[in-house]
């Protein structure tokens, strides 16, 4: 048995610039949502996982706002946030999703409105008899630069290899929005789980921790098939691998950056080609999920904002230049 005080990092502590206040019961992942008009009014959600959990909206203070929380939740687990869902033909929202997992479900909600436009919640798993099979834990969502279509990777507790991950198209019809599953894929190792799921809309890459192995990379894009990219970084963790956070630059720069839960720290890779660049120590402890912008936002987040999960109910929030992250 290893002990996490013995391989904690030894690293520097940064400080976060804001502690959110805190939920009732157990933080897990937030998503960034940019205010289009007004960055300074943008909102983190973060997800509450309890049977009576919620997905809980902070302003960039860190407090939260009550009028665009979503409560009564069934263990929320995971939550991601994209742009511009078309309606209609002349009305696109933006949209959040998250995974119910004791209604075996996902969800989906427009903002900053914050309605809901799933009838209730869309099952996943459907075909599987195994309810251990059908309990969803990640989801991210996918923005196809070929065609707009937008798309809900899910994952869950845990599942065969090769199709540990379902893809939901989400379509509008005069009846309303459907999610309809377009492919299963994602081998598994077996030896842990697999929950935190993150895309790359802009270079079509879906990237997933395989907690006790490695980062696994796979084309987002359904037609692009189901082969596995790559397997990177699980020499760099000291046990789970968690979060992933994409911070994008242009022309193809940036970083993927990912919890390594036990250690107390993050890994910071090359999202051109997945190289390790540097751990840093951002003082959470045994963070789950984790989120990133790279615009501006206000005063206190200049470079844009880096979002994690702590465990003591709360998320930390950092301006994204503390991590000092060196765009070429």
């Amino acid at each position: 048995m290893f002990s996490c005080k013995q391989q904690a990092t030894k690293l520097p502590a940064i400080a976060p610039d804001i502690i959110t206040e805190k939920t009732p019961n157990d933080t897990d992942d937030p998503a960034i949502w940019i205010h289009p008009d007004d960055p300074s009014k943008s909102i983190v959600f973060g997800t509450d996982k309890q049977t009576n959990g919620g997905i809980y909206a902070f302003d960039l203070d860190g407090k939260i706002i009550h009028e665009k929380s979503i409560k009564n939740i069934e263990r929320p687990n995971n939550v991601d946030l994209e742009y511009g869902f078309q309606l209609n033909d002349s009305v696109a929202v933006d949209i959040l999703a998250f995974t119910e997992r004791e209604k075996q479900q996902f969800r989906l909600f427009s903002v900053p409105d914050m309605q809901p436009l799933d009838g209730g919640g869309f099952p996943v798993f459907e075909d599987e008899t195994n309810l251990e099979q059908r309990l969803p834990m990640g989801i991210s969502l996918y923005k196809s630069p070929k065609d707009s279509a937008i798309y809900a990777i899910v994952g869950r507790k845990t599942g065969p290899s090769g199709s540990y991950l379902y893809q939901y198209k989400l379509e509008m019809d005069s009846t309303g929005v459907k999610a309809n599953l377009v492919r299963k894929f994602g081998s598994f190792s077996g030896k842990e789980e697999i929950e935190a799921i993150a895309v790359d809309d802009e270079q079509g890459f879906v990237y997933y921790s395989d907690e006790g192995v490695c980062i696994k990379k796979y084309y987002a894009e359904p037609s692009m098939g189901n082969e596995e990219l790559a397997c990177f970084g699980g020499e760099h963790f000291l046990q789970d691998i968690e979060g992933i956070a994409i911070a994008t630059y242009p022309n193809g720069e940036g970083f993927i950056i990912v919890s390594d839960q036990q250690r107390g720290q993050f890994n910071i890779f090359s999202r051109k080609d997945n190289s390790f660049i540097k751990a840093v120590n951002l003082s959470t402890t045994e963070t789950d999920g984790c989120d990133v912008v790279t615009v501006p936002l206000n005063d206190t987040f200049k470079n844009g904002l880096f979002a994690a999960m702590n465990d003591q109910k709360d998320f930390y929030f950092y301006d994204l230049g503390k991590l000092e992250l060196k765009v070429e």
